[in-house]
């Protein structure tokens, strides 16, 4: 890993921050610094979401594959990114390839040649949540002491990250997820109808709905509109994935 004493001084994120023209840009300029900082001899690719309550999310990636990598987990609407930005706790995949509870995520991502990831939150605050995506094609990269150095990195984001949200309102969703926003309202709307079907709660419908899709290997936002298309005949959905 690369030097972690070289950690970004509150002058110079405050400078990052005036100039830049705007929200997304920022964050893109978080992500370059993370990258560079956190990397060593196996490049990291590294991504920074943000999600506010009254508005769209907005994430920014180093490079090309991190955003895809990004998406795929938008598109499942779940992932070790979202997992930690929404439970504001770390989570690691030491292996992909030997992970059981992520293996789904690890088919998605298959032809990527990820082997590890670590996402971990960054506080923030005024109904809005963030997290620090990094994914290494090496299995072992992240060790404690690699761990320990990435959640001090996103702790020292965590003020100006705070300040940006409260500078810049929420801008448009950027192009390349647009979709996902409006996936995310249909499979929202899917999960209403499990519950009333089911009669059962959201968190239940909810995990219903991902098993579904993990198990069939179809996007959470497929399922869901047939769900919504056959809404007089509306499926069961068993923990089985069954239909």
């Amino acid at each position: 890993m690369a030097d972690h004493d070289a950690l970004p001084t509150a002058e110079q994120l405050q400078d990052l921050l005036l100039e830049s023209p705007g929200f997304t840009e920022f964050l893109l300029e978080l992500t370059a610094i993370s990258a560079s900082l956190l990397g060593g001899e196996t490049p990291l690719l590294c991504a920074i979401t943000v999600e506010r309550d009254e508005g769209p999310s907005t994430v920014a990636s180093s490079s090309e594959e991190a955003r895809g990598l990004d998406e795929r987990q938008y598109a499942f609407d779940d992932g070790p990114c979202l997992t930690a930005l929404r439970q504001q706790h770390t989570v690691l995949i030491s292996d992909l390839q030997s992970d059981e509870q992520w293996d789904w995520y690890a088919r998605a991502v298959a032809d990527e040649g990820i082997r590890t990831v670590l996402a971990v939150p960054i506080e923030t605050d005024n109904g809005s949540r963030s997290a620090l995506n990094c994914y290494s094609t090496r299995a072992g990269t992240f060790d404690p002491e690699t761990v320990a150095a990435v959640e001090e990195h996103a702790a020292s984001l965590s003020r100006i990250l705070r300040l940006a949200i409260r500078v810049h309102p929420s801008e448009a969703y950027p192009e390349h997820l647009r979709s996902a926003l409006q996936s995310r309202a249909i499979v929202d709307a899917a999960v209403s109808l499990i519950m009333v079907h089911n009669r059962c709660g959201r968190e239940d419908a909810v995990k219903l709905l991902h098993l579904a899709s993990r198990s069939s290997n179809r996007r959470l936002h497929d399922i869901a509109k047939d769900i919504l298309q056959r809404a007089s005949d509306i499926p069961v959905i068993t923990p089985d994935g069954e239909r």
